[in-house]
């Protein structure tokens, strides 16, 4: 666990610019992604459709909100959830690497936290947020490949949500080069 907290409004207002972003990278190398999101309720995912063209670069999208639609939906183990927690590294490459198994996207990217008021533990306390990445073109590290990132937010609950959407889409730009 980090030690430093990243208010969450160090974020706020750049996700909708952060999406078209996204969107135009994605569309100028012809990739798709899928998500798979828990604590943002679909937030990044509505960020994008909010882009014109969007239905040329997103695949689709999961909300995932309770430990039994992770399971479902996107096939995470339940010894995962259960020696990690729903918000924790192995549960977010899980949930990235279960869109991308499940869509036809070349990327998929998962959000996995704690947005609060509720919730959380002296571990992973209100705030803690894992975005995952996977790649089926070996963007990454070659082949079908995940990685997670663990970000510790301050603020309200949908500060918390907003900064934890516009991080998962500057993660994405990172991940495909165009950051």
């Amino acid at each position: 666990m980090p030690n430093d907290t990243i208010p969450a409004l160090a974020y706020s207002g750049r996700a909708a610019a952060l999406a078209e972003d996204v969107a135009g990278c994605l569309a100028a190398r012809q990739k798709t992604i899928a998500a798979a999101e828990s604590c943002t309720g679909g937030l990044a995912s509505d960020f994008i459709t909010r882009v014109p063209g969007a239905s040329k670069v997103l695949w689709g999208s999961f909300v995932c909100y309770t430990p039994d639609a992770k399971l479902k939906m996107l096939g995470v183990q339940a010894e995962l959830i259960e020696k990690h927690g729903e918000v924790s590294r192995p549960v977010a490459m899980a949930m990235a690497e279960g869109a991308l198994e499940k869509s036809g996207a070349c990327l998929a990217f998962s959000i996995t936290g704690f947005a609060g008021p509720g919730g959380g533990s002296a571990a992973a306390p209100v705030g803690t947020v894992w975005i995952g990445i996977a790649s089926r073109d070996g963007k990454l590290s070659g082949g079908i490949c995940s990685d997670a990132k663990m970000f510790l937010f301050t603020g309200s609950r949908n500060e918390v949500r907003e900064a934890a959407a516009a991080a998962a889409l500057q993660e994405l730009l990172e991940r495909i080069n165009c950051a």
